[in-house]
């Protein structure tokens, strides 16, 4: 495969709505769905506007902004995908990832999220991880490495990411080198990488389904539940097919990099069970999906998920992260926001009814909005 091509950050992405929400037997809405909020914001851009609380950071314009509680000080951080100085990808280039960081959140979605200082310095926003783009780092040709998710507990921050390969995949290429996970033990000023990554298309292994990950959160039976699934940021990836599994991990076990320490939910023998004797099996397929989020929220997991082919944020949601999952509910669409792309959970939003996302636009053209927005309200 060749890695000259790179293409622009997002493609151009499709309404779709009269498609079916695959594996579930629910049709699309008849009419225009909308964004199901019943108060707070409705897409309040939290970046890419000359003077927000974003550009007083050093961040003019990005995406994903994916959000996190640091347990440490009460506070609350977000992860930036690419990233420029300047609005609409004007400016100086920062690179990926990118940490910008909130005293207080408001819950209620009264006020929206406004940012407070960034890292690594604390005091301009800069890329997090060391390591250079476009070129190859010691694992082989990367162009960035994207974030998926943070999560913190115990002292120590981590950050599970894709290093991507190529934009612009041929069909059925997820078009990724590996994905891996960094940790800070200083809440984000310094990042390490643990020696063991999950190897990617280009390093031979396409469509891992260990490529983006999502931390539900550490259950109150003790164990870190995350849920993973094929690279598709491109959305692009054609063979993605939907596809999460589900593992759990040992706190303990995790901080040490002990991921051969997972246990995996599988179906083995003729029912579900808790094993190491199999790997994960896949719990849900569908349409092609892009972004996805799993947060505890009130003692229900939610999900919320990017399907491409719909063009719209969906969410489900369990009571348990081994349980049946509910329908998908297209929540925010593509006729409410062109482009949109993303949909993460912020883990303190009001409740498990009243969800607080954060979603991406950007059309993929150079001196577009390429941005994050607040939608809160949501009832999964």
């Amino acid at each position: 495969m060749s890695l000259s091509f790179r293409p622009n950050r997002r493609s151009v992405l499709k309404a779709g709505m009269g498609l079916t929400l695959a594996g579930a037997g629910l049709p699309a809405a008849a009419t225009p769905a909308v964004a199901a909020v019943a108060a707070g914001q409705r897409g309040t851009p939290l970046c890419d506007q000359a003077g927000d609380s974003a550009s007083q950071q050093g961040l003019g314009s990005s995406d994903l902004g994916i959000p996190y509680y640091r347990e440490h000080d009460g506070s609350w951080g977000y992860v930036f995908g690419d990233a420029w100085t300047g609005t609409r990808q004007s400016g100086d280039y920062i690179g990926s990832p990118v940490m910008l960081n909130q005293a207080d959140f408001d819950a209620s979605g009264a006020t929206p999220i406004s940012f407070t200082w960034a890292q690594p310095t604390g005091g301009r926003a800069g890329q997090l991880f060391d390591y250079r783009h476009d070129t190859d780092n010691g694992h082989g040709f990367e162009v960035s490495r994207i974030p998926n998710d943070c999560v913190e507990f115990g002292g120590r921050t981590y950050i599970q990411y894709t290093s991507v390969a190529v934009w612009g995949p041929p069909a059925g290429y997820d078009g990724s080198l590996m994905s891996g996970v960094a940790y800070s033990d200083d809440y984000g000023v310094t990042w390490n990488d643990y020696d063991y990554h999950w190897a990617g298309d280009t390093q031979g292994t396409n469509q891992s389904l260990y490529g983006m990950w999502s931390f539900a959160g550490i259950d109150p039976d003790g164990w870190l539940y995350i849920f993973s699934k094929r690279w598709n940021g491109t959305h692009r990836n054609t063979a993605d097919g939907g596809a999460i599994q589900l593992f759990r991990i040992r706190p303990d076990d995790f901080r040490a990099g002990d991921f051969g320490a997972q246990q995996n939910w599988a179906h083995l023998g003729g029912s579900w069970q808790w094993t190491t004797a199999a790997p994960p099996s896949v719990i849900l397929t569908g349409h092609n999906t892009g972004e996805f989020s799993v947060k505890r929220i009130g003692g229900t997991y939610c999900m919320s998920y990017f399907d491409v082919d719909m063009g719209a944020i969906c969410t489900r949601t369990a009571p348990r992260p081994d349980a049946l999952w509910s329908v998908p509910v297209p929540q925010i669409t593509a006729l409410t926001v062109p482009n949109l792309y993303g949909g993460y959970i912020h883990p303190g939003s009001a409740s498990a009814t009243s969800l607080t996302l954060l979603v991406s636009q950007w059309n993929g053209t150079l001196g577009q909005p390429y941005r994050v927005l607040q939608f809160d309200g949501i009832n999964p």
